[in-house]
């Protein structure tokens, strides 16, 4: 019953967002350094920049930055003076930012062709919209638990709008686990790849470097991340 009232309320957040995050459909110019993300799952600010990197076609490294975590909550601080979420560091423009509608814009600008979707310039009114379609998630992805530091990032191949990634996500973030977030909305280059590695386009699909761990179903991949690096 707990899984199924999981997928229900995920699947609700998809529907209240109305697609955004679905697909890639304005990628431009690619960055030769990865992009890094310092967010969490629950916040409305950040799955508005979540959802431009679905549409942007781009590979990002996040780092978790959950309520109450210790693992990447201080770094932005150091770096950017507050601990404010969501923040973006692009090492090719040589910027670093707060504001997701300044990140947006900034990744349109940059990576994308032409201005954002309407759902992502409606200001604060987009705000309310996604902090509204969080709700049935409440606080999951909002808050740190204890964990163990991977060695090196793992490797998730997701997009924003699917409600089984976002389980994956949610867990990955509570856990403060950094990983390489790869991609895969329609139309989005990385789907061969990932048919490639895992015989079908199906997602979620996680990859652990750390373990030599690689699998499909969300189930399976919040199962395997809580009896790896959850602590009690």
């Amino acid at each position: 019953m707990t899984r199924a009232l999981s997928v229900a309320g995920s699947y609700a957040v998809s529907v209240l967002r109305l697609g955004a995050g679905l697909a890639a459909d304005g990628a431009g110019a690619r960055p030769r350094e990865r992009l890094e993300l310092y967010e969490f799952e629950a916040c409305p600010f950040c799955r508005k920049v979540r959802e431009a990197l679905t549409a942007l076609d781009l590979d990002v490294l996040v780092r978790p930055c959950p309520k109450r975590g210790e693992r990447f909550r201080p770094v932005v601080r150091e770096r950017g003076g507050k601990a404010q979420f969501p923040y973006l560091v692009d090492a090719d423009a040589g910027v670093a930012l707060y504001e997701s509608d300044d990140i947006v814009a900034h990744l349109y600008a940059r990576y994308g062709r032409g201005a954002p979707p309407l759902a992502l310039r409606l200001g604060p009114l987009g705000d309310l919209a996604s902090t509204l379609a969080g709700v049935p998630r409440a606080a999951r992805g909002g808050f740190a638990r204890p964990s163990r530091a991977p060695a090196q990032p793992l490797e998730l191949w997701s997009f924003e709008a699917s409600p089984y990634c976002r389980l994956v996500r949610e867990t990955l973030c509570e856990l403060e686990l950094p990983y390489v977030l790869r991609n895969v909305g329609r139309g989005g280059a990385a789907r061969d790849e990932l048919r490639g590695l895992a015989g079908r386009v199906q997602v979620p699909f996680l990859r652990d470097a750390n373990t030599g761990a690689a699998m499909l179903e969300s189930a399976d991949i919040v199962a395997y991340l809580e009896r790896e690096y959850a602590r009690a």
